[in-house]
């Protein structure tokens, strides 16, 4: 029989690894009892519906976009990346242990709550979508490629500030302490709860240098299409995000050698 060529072998013995602690990560994180891993979408779900009831009873809205599917695509996008960096804070020192494993490594333990959290927030958003719109309180996407990208690009970003946030963590405490304060400032910049449009000129080029308002409004001109005018610049942010994952994996690599000398 031919061998096994050595990059799939490797790649095979790293996805083992990787289901492995995303397995030990469902069952230390949701056990199995009551829901269990179904708290991996329904909690966000609560998070969304909760922000949807305060929008409505305050009369926060999408001016004359329907409210539940501005909140749906708005505060998805929030729990994508704030989700991802908060469970990568500070992954690695209660994990310590399973680095003496040789096939284990930092970048292994960031990326299952990562994993984790994409999938979460991607099943809360389209669970919530078929639901609304079986009552009728939202209507389907009117072009379905536009949300996709949107969400890919948003959970790039929302995974390399992850990787970024958790590999600092190894470093010090402090960096979790200054990302949960800094998180609750960045929230209303991102693009959730407004549209770049209804800014006064002088700060619409500003918006777009915040990377999340641009995947948010081509997502969401792929949801509302005509109903609203969209402003992205998808070269900077996939610029940013390229940046940013290529500073985040030097900083695992670094949080590796610093976890090994302790």
């Amino acid at each position: 029989m031919p061998a096994t060529p050595p990059l799939a072998r490797s790649l095979a013995i790293q996805f083992r690894v990787l289901r492995a602690i995303i397995l030990r990560e469902v069952i230390t994180r949701y056990g199995r009892d009551n829901l269990g891993v179904l708290w991996l979408f329904f909690e966000p779900m609560l998070f969304t519906v909760g922000v949807l009831g305060l929008w409505t009873l305050m009369g926060i809205g999408g001016h004359q976009l329907p409210i539940a599917a501005f909140c749906v695509t708005g505060y998805s996008s929030v729990l994508l990346w704030r989700n991802c960096a908060n469970r990568a804070s500070m992954a690695i020192p209660p994990n310590h242990g399973l680095l003496y494993h040789r096939n284990v490594r930092v970048l292994d333990l960031l990326m299952a709550r990562i994993i984790l959290e994409v999938v979460g927030a991607m099943l809360s958003f389209i669970i919530l979508t078929c639901f609304f719109v079986y009552i009728g309180v939202m209507e389907w996407p009117d072009d379905l490629l536009k949300v996709v990208f949107g969400w890919m690009l948003l959970s790039w970003f929302g995974a390399s500030l992850a990787i970024l946030i958790g590999a600092a963590s190894a470093f010090s405490q402090v960096v979790e302490r200054l990302w949960h304060p800094a998180a609750y400032l960045f929230f209303p910049l991102a693009g959730a709860v407004y549209l770049v449009d209804w800014l006064p000129l002088q700060y619409q080029q500003l918006a777009l240098y915040i990377p999340t308002v641009s995947g948010l409004e081509l997502m969401r001109e792929g949801y509302f299409g005509d109903a609203m005018k969209a402003h992205y610049d998808l070269v900077y942010m996939m610029t940013f995000c390229l940046g940013q994952t290529l500073l985040a994996l030097w900083l695992v690599r670094q949080a590796g050698q610093h976890v090994e000398l302790q």
